[in-house]
């Protein structure tokens, strides 16, 4: 619900249990921030602003102006007239000045939620959601910015947006636009964040919040492995089950930064937006940019909270198409099983072992196409390599087909290798500065899809592949980052833009692929989870989570993903042991065990492996079925983490009417003389009883168990014996 008090000039913004409150001040309508946290009966509050203190308002203390910006809780910062914390907009006129200020002109409260072009985001219908479009100007630059903001009715979250439109009689710069803004008081908080590198993304890192400037970012072209577009400012006692946090999500693929600043006051300013680092759009008269959406989320009922509104946010107002619903279908895809060395009689050996034991697709991955035998050419010749292919594409999924299995297919749209006939055609098409030599990584350079022919000969190859046969899945991959940033196609004053034109062509190439293609599960890769971002998730309902498959690495990696993605959004599979990655060996029932956890299926070769492995996929098969409905909609828990204690990592989920849930027991390493370790399970019904099934354990007799129980006193695990062990415990209500 949004109200407005016209008098006091308040608007308050309220979720089911938050209140979000703005107001305008003083003559020259400032936009301040007055309030964000647990909800509020009415919006009182104009006093936390602290305008009656010195240095007072402009209308009151006009001598000491410099000082009331520079302590002002904006709701939308400017820069280069006194308010020296970071700002949210960034511009230079014609003349080559950067000064700006905000204020307010008008506001529209609507019903529903306006589409942003041109941009991935959340979705509503006039009944779930509002918003708040407040109108604010800077007269002497001609500019206008929108600042949206859109309350949910069923999760606790607000969206925010920034729309900035050239409304004078000159062009202007801009030269940083961020999407959202906080100003607080600091409550000695900590800041929680997610880091990694190529196969071990998304690690949980949380430190003390100190003065200064503390941000998380990339300026690679993609949200990135190493960083991700993700902050939450948390109370120092915050657990998962308790403590204040306010955390930001921002949907956007490509650069990024989120920050937080403790001033000299002990105020924090939190920002999240497109990162300012070559970034310079021009704007001419009566042009508009519309910044990207930032997902914000307050509780006090600590980490558990926080995911589950996100989780919820996710799956009801992101996800979209065919597959949203739906239970994905186990793949093998042939990458560890073969890399480049396959040929159509391998590819349907695989395919007629995989059928009899369950599996129902096939995905073909890298090396299928032009003369592409390694990865280091032919990327941009998206045509059928029938010396491999025998027979043609049509031939091989129709074969497949046959066994009763679906086919999907690897694109890296994006990328160009200098040893291919696109790049000899077309050499200009790379993203290159002029003159320079060319900066390659994994021997291949990236496309410059701010050009519209780029994007449609691109575009055309993958539909002209995809209309050939009867394709139903495409993985669709991008394995290095940008660099020498410079387009052939910009002119001087534009190349500014190219960073953000760049992720807003892969944004309508995968629009133009779901449209056309409605019935595609479409699953994002980027070198594994570099661009693992809500952003991805408007197009495809699942991300390869890493390129790291071992199962125990993935503990970490899954970890840190579902503390803000749900579980059905990651791309998990059983490998091959020794693992390619790290070489460790783990039992194949604990890799079906995590990879349960994600979207589950095969990266191996189901004819090599042993005959013991091989009779355990049946046995997988049946175990996906009989709960990915139950992971996939569930409320998903955190029980107990491995990256912390290093000893053991458990989550649960439970379904929404609290009648089943699913407990994930690991055991990292085995430690000898220790007892059963008891664990305290969550979200159950209290007054219920539940039948608990040890699924993979013949030694642990089924008991009943009250959810009072379960949650205070707890469930023993009893200690495997040997590393890397992993328990599914099941729990059923009974009348």
């Amino acid at each position: 619900m949004i109200t407005y008090k016209e008098n006091e000039r308040v608007f308050q913004l309220d979720t089911p249990n938050t209140t979000y409150v703005i107001a305008v001040v003083d003559d020259e309508n400032f936009v301040g921030h007055v309030y964000y946290g647990p909800r509020l009966k009415d919006s009182d509050v104009f006093y936390l602003m602290r305008t009656e203190e010195p240095p007072f308002v402009p209308s009151k203390n006009n001598r000491e102006r410099c000082s009331f910006y520079d302590c002002f809780p904006f709701e939308y910062p400017t820069g280069g007239v006194g308010d020296y914390r970071e700002s949210c907009i960034g511009i230079r006129t014609a003349a080559g000045h950067v000064g700006s200020m905000l204020s307010y002109v008008s506001h529209e409260i609507l019903n529903g939620k306006p589409e942003l072009k041109g941009l991935p985001a959340t979705f509503g219908t006039e009944e779930d959601c509002m918003t708040l479009k407040l109108v604010c100007e800077d007269k002497y630059v001609g500019m206008q910015v929108e600042l949206l903001y859109t309350v949910f009715q069923d999760v606790d979250v607000i969206t925010r947006s920034v729309r900035v439109t050239n409304v004078g009689q000159e062009s202007f710069y801009l030269t940083k636009v961020y999407s959202a803004c906080i100003d607080m008081d600091n409550k000695d908080f900590d800041m929680v964040s997610l880091h990694g590198s190529w196969a071990r993304e998304r690690h949980i890192q949380r430190k003390t919040l100190g003065y200064g400037i503390q941000n998380v970012s990339s300026f690679r072209g993609e949200s990135s492995h190493q960083d991700h577009p993700f902050l939450a400012l948390v109370d120092k006692n915050t657990t998962q089950e308790n403590g204040e946090i306010y955390a930001m999500n921002f949907v956007y693929s490509g650069n990024f930064r989120a920050q937080a600043e403790v001033t000299q006051f002990d105020f924090v300013r939190m920002t999240m937006g497109i990162h300012p680092e070559n970034f310079c759009w021009k704007l001419e008269c009566g042009e508009s940019f519309q910044a990207p959406e930032v997902v914000m989320v307050y509780t006090d009922k600590g980490f558990d909270a926080m995911t589950s509104t996100f989780h919820k946010l996710y799956k009801r107002h992101l996800i979209r198409g065919e597959y949203k619903n739906k239970k994905r279908p186990i793949l093998i895809n042939n990458w560890e099983a073969t890399y480049f060395k396959f040929d159509t009689e391998k590819l349907l050996s695989i395919a007629k072992e995989a059928s009899k034991l369950g599996i129902e697709m096939l995905v073909m991955d890298d090396g299928w196409f032009g003369k592409r035998h390694s990865d280091n050419c032919a990327l941009g010749d998206w045509t059928v390599n029938e010396e491999k292919i025998q027979g043609g594409l049509k031939y091989l999924v129709d074969e497949v087909n046959k066994l009763g299995m679906k086919f999907g297919i690897w694109f890296e749209p994006e990328m160009i290798s200098p040893d291919s006939d696109l790049y000899r055609a077309h050499p200009d098409w790379a993203i290159a500065i002029p003159g320079r030599p060319g900066t390659e990584s994994r021997q291949q350079f990236v496309l410059d899809l701010s050009r519209q022919e780029v994007v449609d000969c691109i575009y055309e190859q993958v539909a002209t592949i995809l209309r050939s046969a009867n394709i139903t899945y495409v993985k669709w991959d991008m394995n290095r980052q940008l660099t020498d940033i410079g387009s052939y196609g910009l002119p001087a004053d534009r190349q500014g833009e190219l960073y953000h034109r760049y992720v807003l062509a892969v944004y309508q190439m995968q629009d133009r692929l779901t449209k056309e293609f409605p019935y595609l599960l479409l699953e994002n890769c980027s070198g594994g989870g570099a661009r693992f971002d809500p952003g991805m998730l408007y197009f495809s309902p699942q991300i390869w989570c890493s390129d790291d498959t071992d199962a125990i690495e993935r503990l970490e990696i899954q970890e840190g993903t579902a503390f803000i993605y749900p579980l059905s959004t990651m791309g998990a599979h059983v490998s091959d042991c020794p693992n390619h990655a790290v070489g460790r060996s783990t039992p194949f029932e604990t890799r079906g065990i995590v990879a349960l956890a994600g979207t589950f299926g095969y990266e191996l070769d189901v004819t090599k492996i042993s005959q013991e492995d091989r009779d355990k996929i049946p046995e997988q098969v049946a175990m996906y079925h009989k709960y990915n409905d139950l992971v996939r909609e569930g409320d998903y828990y955190r029980i107990a983490s491995y990256a912390q204690n290093h000893k053991y990592d458990c989550w649960q989920v439970v379904s929404a009417d609290q009648k089943q849930s699913l407990v994930t027991f690991v055991q990292v390493l085995c430690k000898v003389n220790y007892k059963s370790r008891c664990i305290l399970l969550k979200g159950l019904d209290a007054d219920k009883r539940y039948k608990v099934v040890f699924e993979n354990d013949d030694n642990v007799t089924d008991r009943v168990y009250s959810g009072d129980v379960l949650m205070k006193a707890g469930l023993l695990v009893p200690a495997p014996w040997g590393d890397f062990q992993a328990r599914l415990i099941s729990l059923t209500e009974v009348e």
